[in-house]
Order: C-alpha cells, then structure tokens, then sequence
C-alpha cells in the first residue's frame, strides 16, 4: 500500500508541477487558458477558481497531464479573443510557455535538494572499507578504515568530503568523465594526512554500475564484520550464529570490515567436478559477549540475477556510522542547485551513450521501477523520499527537453527552425515528425517496462 500511495503522490506533484510551469506562463504571456488537467481520461473531479474561465480537473489516469490553451489550430477562435489564443502569440513567448514545464521541473528539484540540505540528512560517514582485491584502490595504497576528509579532480582545489554518498558521488562523476581524483585521507589513522590518487581515467566508464565500482574498489563505507538479524532457518541460525556475533577469522583469512565479510562468504562457492557451484563448511571464529567462539558455517546457494550465490540468510555487517550532513539557507541553496545541475548533465551524458551504443539500455527505467523505489524511499524516511523525488523531478525535466516532436523539446526545435528560417514547420512535416516522435516514445516505453519486469523477476 505505502509503495501505491508513494507512487501516486510522487506523480501527482511531478505531473501537477510541470503543467503549472505551462500554465502560469501562458497567463503570464496573456494566453487563454481553457482546461489544466492533471491525470487523462475521464475526470473524477473538476473546479474553477472564482472569476477564472480555466477549469481544473483530476484524471482517471495519472500518467501525465495537460494545458489546453485557446489555439486556432484546434477550434474555432472568436474573433475578438484572437489575441488570446496561443498560435498568434509572439515566437519568444510560446516559447516561454512550453519551456516553462521543464523548467519547473528542475526548479522543483533545485527546491527539494535545499529543503533536505536545510534540514539535514543522516548519512554514512566517509570511512573506507578494506577495498576489492586489484581494484584502483588497493593499487593506490588504501587498506580500509581510512576517513576521507577531502577530495579534488586534476587541476581543482579540494573539497571537503561531507559524507560516503558525497564521495561515491564524486567517484561516478570522475569515472563517467574521465578524470583522476585525488582523496585527502584524516581521521586518527596512521595515513591521516595522507593524498591517494584514484586513475578514474583508466578505467573507460560508459555507464556507473555495480561493476564499475567493483574497478574502482571502493564498495561501501566501513562497517564492524558483525552479524545482525539471523533469519529463521536460514544457513546461519542452523551454523549457530547469532545477532551480535564479531568475525574475526573465517579458516585462514582474517576478517577486516563487513564488506570483507560479505566478500569472502560470496567466494565460498566451489565448482564440483561437473562444473556445477558448490559450498563446502567454513570455519568461523567469533566473539560472542567478549568470549572467542569457533563455528563451523556452511552458506546456502541462493538464486540472484539469474546466478547461484552462496548467502548466509542473516544481515552482515553492522551499521555504519553516520553524520548528519546539514548546510545553511544560501549554500543550501546553492548546492541544491549544483545538485541539479550535475544530475542533468549526468542524465543527458547517460541519454547520449545509450544513443551511440556505449551504454545499455538497461539503463532505461519505467514506472514499475520508479513505483518500487518511491515505495522503499517513503518508508526509509522523509528525507531520502524528497531525495527521490528531487531525482525523478530532474529526470522528468531532462527528458521532456530533448527533441523529440512529441515531448517539449520537440516543440522548441520547431521554433528554433522558424526563428532560423521565419516561417513555421508545414503541416506536412509536422504530421511526419509526430508520427515519428511517438514511435521513438513508445520504443522507449517498451524498453522501460521490459527493463522493469526483468529487474522484479530477477
């Protein structure tokens, strides 16, 4: 229930938003605005504002929205209302207009991002864990339980590193554009003081996903390797493991963190003669309520993305530690919108690689994925929620600018082309850029949902 709700309620002020970007607008330029729609199909409830002649309505359906506006195109104008009609305004003002959608897209965002950098956010300290064996962090030197305190791009000065998701953030940035990044390590390590550098560079990310950061090394902030809920009949309760139990050695391998732990219970798999994935018992050495205990562990095969990965069935790793990550109003601000700004770019250079073929379109999400994170986002709290929203509202913005005939976008490329030339796209070609607009739209729509099945079912 709390996943429908949160879903609604992400579309209804995404949707609700960027029609009113349309719709203040248009009133702005003078423009009749004759219906504000948020929802398509047959309306569940209709309004009008005293001494407006615009009617407001719900939808049955909210997958999008709509302005309609007093245009000759569509219906008969009267003629004393012609000036009010839409097609007859200047170029630059029905540009404003259908710019303003977007636009109020990514102001939102910019707004949600200040609101949670005003409040504050818990998030994990920047304290790294023991980093993946021949990644660029083990090369560069880093163990684990070092804090990174600041970092810097190539010919940048350092910034300081707020939080593991301010630095992870970081680590996408200077992978996807080809950058080396420098960390200034603190803390009360022995390396405090220290500069590593990352060769971001080497590695050719076209896109940033799990694999990526398996290159870089860098999986996750620094955690006890302790054992936290034990599920009931899973491999762990059986092995007598408990919530609470520290690992400290499996056989001869000593247990540095969580992510380590996490590490070595996925390597426990074997191939058996005939090829197929076994587990053998572990030997464990716990602390248990100060006391060493030694167990043997036996993982279980679990089915995940289509492969057979040896699962303990308990949560590993205990909590990392947190800061609360909080600015003031104008940096708040300020960084809201350098969030967003980055964002956008982010998603234009991602748009442009699936183009292009350098990045899969797996990438491609639809509303099944962004119901299942509105869901888990609204139940890990407020903040993380206006976080997702901030994400999707950027992300809505972003796609509705590209020019495509049927999207916002579109429409700005043919007053760009009649700012060029001076005169209008013919009807002629406008029915074929349509056609062909919602061709692309629908072939991306497709893709999104397939994507969305595969990830529910895998």
């Amino acid at each position: 229930m709390l996943t429908l709700i949160s879903f609604v309620v992400t579309l209804g002020i995404l949707i609700a938003v960027h029609e009113y970007g349309h719709y203040r607008v248009a009133v702005a330029c003078g423009i009749k605005v004759l219906k504000f729609s948020i929802g398509f199909g047959k309306p569940i409830y209709t309004w009008r504002l005293k001494n407006k002649s615009t009617e407001f309505s719900i939808g049955m359906l909210p997958l999008g929205g709509y302005v309609k506006m007093l245009d000759e195109r569509e219906a008969p104008v009267d003629p004393a209302e012609r000036h009010l009609a839409f097609n007859t305004q200047p170029l630059k003002a029905r540009a404003a207009v259908v710019a303003a959608g977007p636009a109020a897209n990514l102001l939102l965002a910019v707004l949600l991002y200040a609101i949670v950098n005003w409040s504050g956010l818990q998030e994990p300290k920047a304290v790294l864990a023991s980093p993946v064996v021949g990644s660029l962090a083990e090369k560069a030197g880093l163990r684990g339980h070092e804090t990174v305190e600041q970092a810097a791009f190539e010919g940048d000065e350092p910034q300081a590193v707020r939080s593991f998701e301010d630095l992870r953030w970081r680590l996408t940035q200077g992978a996807l554009d080809g950058r080396d990044l420098t960390l200034v390590l603190g803390g009360d390590t022995a390396g405090a003081g220290k500069t590593v550098q990352l060769a971001l560079s080497t590695l050719g990310a076209a896109e940033a996903d799990a694999q990526l950061f398996r290159k870089i090394g860098i999986l996750g902030p620094w955690t006890r390797p302790e054992i936290g809920d034990v599920m009931a009949g899973g491999a762990a309760e059986k092995s007598g493991l408990r919530a609470g139990d520290v690992v400290v050695r499996i056989g001869n391998t000593a247990i540095v963190d969580g992510p380590h732990l996490r590490e070595v219970i996925r390597a426990s798999a074997q191939a058996s003669n005939a090829g197929a994935a076994t587990v053998v018992p572990q030997s464990w050495h716990v602390i248990r309520a100060g006391q060493p205990l030694a167990l043997q562990v036996t993982p279980e095969l679990k089915t995940a993305n289509g492969t057979m990965v040896p699962r303990i069935d308990a949560y590993v790793g205990a909590p990392a530690e947190l800061v609360t990550v909080r600015y003031g109003f104008v940096d708040g601000l300020w960084q809201g919108a350098v969030r967003t700004w980055q964002v956008s770019v982010l998603t234009l250079r991602m748009m442009g690689k699936m183009v292009i073929g350098e990045a899969s379109l797996k990438n491609l999400s639809g509303p099944l994925t962004i119901a299942d994170y509105a869901g888990k986002s609204a139940s890990m709290g407020w903040s993380s929620y206006l976080v997702f929203l901030a994400l999707i509202s950027v992300s809505l913005g972003v796609l509705n600018l590209l020019p495509l005939p049927v999207l916002d976008g579109g429409h700005l490329m043919y007053y760009l082309w009649e700012g060029i030339t001076g005169r209008g796209v013919s009807d002629a070609w406008m029915d074929r850029l349509q056609r062909g607009g919602v061709a692309i739209l629908l072939g991306m729509m497709c893709v999104a949902l397939f994507n969305d099945v595969t990830r529910l079912l895998g």
